[in-house]
């Protein structure tokens, strides 16, 4: 499987939501700048696995619970054409 920038961002904002957090407020509990954020969300930017361990931490996960999310939706992606 491929890695999926779409997927990654979807993911993200997602779990960002649910927890009923802004971009400011993640953004600052992960230490990356809002901008940054904005672009992993929109699947511009490819997020390292430094800032996806920083992201899984600021969202209380753990950094493979985030993957094995991100897997899944870039499975139901792949489902989708």
């Amino acid at each position: 499987m491929p890695f999926d920038n779409h997927a990654v961002g979807t993911v993200i904002r997602r779990l960002r939501r649910e927890k009923k957090l802004s971009q400011d407020v993640l953004s600052g509990l992960a230490g990356i700048a809002r901008t940054h954020l904005t672009m992993i969300e929109s699947g511009t930017k490819q997020p390292n696995f430094e800032t996806l361990w920083r992201l899984a931490q600021a969202l209380d996960m753990r950094p493979s619970e985030l993957v094995r999310c991100i897997e899944e939706e870039g499975q139901r992606g792949e489902g989708a054409d």
